[in-house]
């Protein structure tokens, strides 16, 4: 956000199942992106700028220029994960080195820049029975920027189940964990420092629900990508470093 009046946010969103699948309409009309968009539209107002970016698009929305002009970029991804190329996960995650935020939704945890990120598999355990189950995200860290104003716990109604053991790192800050009516418990709101940028993931958001149209959810999500675009410029970033540096070039600047 550093030079900027406003935190410029990029919402991308796979945008298949909202075309593909009768229950996700019905849901999702206008798509998740839209129902994510409103509730940082809602919890942020002005503070914030949106634009969408979607898979279809060229190079799947994600310019340089885009990223350039990004400050958090949120991700929700499912059925077509393999379908992003190589190429823009890279632009991605140097982005997220050089600085920019990154909040990675339910499904995105298969991404290929979340495990890109994290450096591992990123499995967890899943079950998506009829009519789903109750989901409890319960706060383990009261103190942090992104439970701001949400109950505790947060209850919805149906959902799908994620479980343990979930393949990623030791979160650097652990900030919610979900429990669930068949028993199983979920690290659901884990938050990275990467190099220059934040990262969060934060689990709820299985299209066949209602999730992002709840809004203890929104301001969750509005939470996090305030949390992601509160760092502060970085001195030193990864493209700003070379090798063959003559002695004293800190005084020369160079």
């Amino acid at each position: 956000m550093a030079g900027s009046s406003q935190l410029r946010v990029t919402i991308w969103n796979e945008n298949v199942h909202e075309r593909r699948d009768k229950s996700v309409m019905r849901i999702y009309p206008d798509g998740m992106h839209e129902a994510i968009a409103a509730g940082l539209r809602r919890e942020l107002g002005a503070t914030t700028s949106i634009r969408f970016a979607t898979l279809e698009e060229p190079e799947h929305g994600l310019t340089e220029e885009v990223l350039s002009e990004t400050d958090v970029l949120t991700w929700w991804g499912h059925s077509a994960h393999d379908q992003v190329t190589d190429e823009v996960v890279s632009r991605v995650h140097a982005r997220v080195l050089e600085g920019m935020g990154i909040v990675a939704l339910h499904s995105a945890h298969y991404s290929k820049i979340f495990r890109r990120l994290m450096g591992t598999t990123c499995a967890l355990r899943w079950r998506s029975a009829e009519g789903g189950e109750r989901e409890l995200v319960w706060t383990v860290n009261p103190a942090h920027p992104i439970a701001e104003g949400v109950p505790q716990p947060i209850v919805i109604p149906h959902h799908e189940m994620y479980g343990e053991f979930f393949d990623i790192p030791a979160p650097d800050e652990l900030v919610f964990i979900s429990s669930f009516e068949g028993g199983e418990v979920f690290r659901s709101g884990c938050c990275y420092y990467r190099g220059a940028g934040r990262a969060v993931y934060f689990s709820p958001g299985d299209q066949e629900f209602p999730v992002y149209h709840q809004p203890e959810i929104q301001r969750v999500i509005a939470n996090c990508v305030r949390w992601c675009g509160s760092a502060v410029a970085a001195n030193d970033v990864p493209s700003s470093r070379k090798g063959g540096v003559g002695r004293d070039w800190f005084l020369k600047g160079s």
